[in-house]
């Protein structure tokens, strides 16, 4: 590092602050902000000669630009001056590059807004829209899938071990990281193909509102083992950082809505290894900063991450405005694997079928009795998928028809898996109130499909029915009540 003293004094001239890593230095001025490589060399990167660092610049400014370009400026030569000092691209010999960024409030990187209890699910939509974007759009890189997740999890063992953590735990982890490799390699093998060039460290710190909108930003440019991964893989980091800080709830939000959003449903069973990865690294990040008490936490994540659970079958049903939706995303955090249940909300897929976004909305003629079979249908089969990947399943639509319950319990027992079936009621002012006040929901119903449901034949209820006008809360604890009865 003593070859960079100069280049540093440079930049910290003017500079209300700095940020430091073991890899790079940051410099913070007015509306700009400096990043400099250190003159480092380790197992998994080389910044130790100028010209790697002026390429790993370059493709920094690239790779980045894809997710946030209003942040990313330019590549900028820290020169010799003739009198001797240094100047930005001057016309004398390069001794260093540094990458130039649009400064941004700290306040609104999405870790600060977690600690300040300023995230909402409104914003952790978008923010799942805009990641399941980019990864349909990032560079197809393909890949051994299977090989490379063996060796993030043998690369794990080696370094858990060099540090003084839990050992109990330590084997915990990587008995449960290599028994879930083995059993997920063909899903791993064969998901190889839809490998692309992720972000890499997809975490809450390295994600910032700007103008009103998330943006990734800091991606992985000097790893390919590291950036070009599964996009679940890519995504787990996000999902385990937020179940690392107690928002389990914010978690099961973006894990359902990315899986509406894209058809990476199929990967499903390796989440848990995903998630179990990420953790495992983060826990001998800290581990070697000698933080082996916060390490010592996400190991415990890791470890609870992989342990297995029986899946069940839940149906939620009712009149528009009864609130299943609000009750489904209460109850989906409650069960496992991590992060939570799988939501299948009629809404939703009728809108994925129709080739939309789940906000949009769509005309009477996507309400047929046809269409609605439809709808049922890729419900049930993505349900059955999702049972089959070890998760729980919790089917959000109104089974105004009796046929429609039986069927979800018919399909519940074709699969062995428990069921159960509960009833919202509501008073018709509460329904309607409800309805009114919707704004940017996959429902489309109104009070004028309430009065139509209203004239259904729906025969003899037999679920158990759920005070709809009670708390989410109160409505949560007497489902998991039930549950519990078995």
């Amino acid at each position: 590092m003593a070859e960079q003293d100069e280049v540093i004094a440079f930049l910290a001239q003017g500079a209300e602050a700095r940020a430091e890593t073991h890899i790079s230095i940051v410099f913070l001025h007015a509306d700009t902000a400096y990043k400099l490589k250190r003159a480092v060399r380790f197992s998994y990167i080389d910044y130790s000669t100028l010209a790697r660092r002026k390429a790993y610049c370059e493709a920094e400014l690239t790779l980045n630009r894809r997710t946030a370009p209003e942040l990313y400026r330019r590549v900028r030569a820290v020169t010799r001056a003739a009198s001797g000092g240094l100047e930005f691209n001057g016309p004398g010999a390069p001794v260093e590059y540094v990458l130039e960024m649009q400064r941004f409030a700290e306040a609104d990187l999405f870790d600060a807004m977690a600690r300040a209890g300023k995230l909402t699910a409104p914003l952790l939509r978008t923010l799942t829209d805009t990641i399941a974007a980019f990864h349909q759009t990032a560079e197809l890189t393909p890949r051994d899938g299977a090989a490379l997740l063996r060796k993030v999890v043998e690369g794990n063992a080696a370094n858990l071990a060099a540090f003084g953590l839990d050992p109990a735990l330590v084997d915990e982890v990587n008995a449960g990281c290599r028994a879930a490799v083995a059993a997920q390699a063909a899903l791993l093998a064969g998901r190889g193909s839809g490998i692309h060039r992720c972000h890499g460290d997809l975490h809450l710190g390295n994600i910032v509102l700007w103008r009103g909108k998330p943006l990734l930003f800091d991606c992985i440019e000097f790893s390919e083992d590291f950036a070009c991964i599964d996009p679940l893989y890519d995504l787990a980091f996000l999902l385990m950082d937020l179940l690392r800080r107690g928002e389990r709830g914010f978690a099961v939000l973006v894990f359902n809505r990315y899986l509406d959003r894209t058809t990476e449903a199929g990967g499903m069973a390796a989440m848990p290894l995903f998630i179990a990865a990420r953790a495992a690294i983060r826990a001998h990040v800290l581990a070697a900063q000698e933080r082996a008490g916060e390490g010592g936490a996400y190991l415990a994540l890791a470890a609870e991450v992989l342990r297995p659970a029986m899946p069940r079958l839940l149906a939620i049903g009712g009149y528009s405005g009864s609130g299943k939706s609000t009750l489904a995303a209460v109850l989906a955090p409650e069960f496992v694997p991590m992060p939570g249940a799988r939501i299948l909300r009629t809404d939703v897929l009728r809108k994925i079928l129709c080739g939309v976004a789940p906000e949009t909305r769509l005309p009477e003629s996507a309400y047929t009795r046809e269409m609605n079979g439809k709808v049922y249908a890729e419900m049930h089969a993505q349900a059955g998928a999702a049972l089959a990947s070890g998760y729980s399943v919790i089917l959000d639509a109104a089974f105004l028809r009796l046929e429609e319950r039986e069927e979800a319990a018919a399909l519940a027992a074709r699969l062995g898996v428990d069921f159960s079936g509960f009833w919202l009621d509501a008073p018709e002012e509460v329904l309607i109130a409800r309805l009114d006040a919707r704004r940017d929901d996959a429902s489309d119903a109104g009070v004028a499909v309430l009065r139509r449901q209203q004239a259904l034949e729906t025969g003899e209820i037999r679920w158990t029915r759920i005070d709809a006008a009670a708390a989410s809360a109160v409505q949560r604890n007497t489902v998991m009540k039930h549950l519990a009865r078995g």
